[in-house]
């Protein structure tokens, strides 16, 4: 088969894929049916059981990560519908944004020395608690790979979507604005979703604190490489 129509197939089969799992997940609600996450590890499968590497799947998807730098900007619709919440609590966002971003780098940190990661791997996992079209471009200007990053970056939002909800039974975040705050820091673009469905002021909230971490997390892998 010819490269340009095995890309278009891998391009068909995600859509597909994702098409399938919103289906299901409207219908039952269980967070291993979530979208991104089943899309993600089904895909996953598919390139395990055909033998295909992740550079080929890119090669018919990179479309659709550039995408991402549109779908993030949009966010910023339902940050100014909700810019009075957010200006009366400006100084805990900024607080939260801190501390949660130091904690995400220093993470990222530890488990390269932990795992002994080379020098480009380590650049390539710094940048994941940063929305997968910031992590990819700083990685590339820190040393990484950059399609690495975006595989990182999917597995910390996916992981941290999910974990998030089941979070929510456990810990009594009752305000709008914290159960933002959760996901925005903890789980980027895939946590901005899951928060837009609990409510417009847990997205408004969870999009500010995505874009904020984005910024800091810029800021401190680049620090740290150096």
């Amino acid at each position: 088969m010819p490269t340009e129509l095995k890309a278009a197939a891998w391009a068909v089969a995600t859509l597909a894929l994702y098409a399938v799992s919103r289906v299901l997940y409207r219908r039952w609600r269980r967070w291993w049916l979530s979208p991104l996450l089943f899309t993600w590890v089904a895909c996953g499968a598919l390139l395990v059981v055909l033998g295909t590497s992740y550079r080929d799947y890119l090669r018919g998807t990179d479309w659709l990560v550039a995408l991402l730098g549109p779908a993030t900007v949009a966010f910023a619709i339902p940050i100014y519908e909700q810019r009075r919440t957010i200006a009366r609590h400006w100084a805990v966002l900024l607080a939260g944004v801190v501390a949660g971003s130091a904690i995400a780098v220093a993470v990222s940190w530890g488990l390269a020395g932990l795992f002994h990661l080379t020098p480009d791997l380590r650049a390539s996992l710094l940048p994941r608690s940063i929305t997968t079209p910031f992590a990819m471009a700083v990685s590339e200007r820190i040393g990484g790979l950059p399609a690495l990053t975006a595989a990182f970056t999917a597995v910390t939002g996916l992981f941290g979507a999910a974990v998030g909800e089941s979070l929510l039974v456990w810990l009594p975040l009752r305000s709008a604005f914290a159960r933002g705050a959760l996901f925005g820091m903890g789980a980027h673009g895939a946590g901005v979703a899951k928060a837009r469905e609990l409510g417009e002021e847990e997205g408004a909230v969870a999009g500010l604190i995505m874009i904020f971490a984005g910024l800091v997390n810029v800021l401190g892998a680049a620090l740290l490489v150096r």
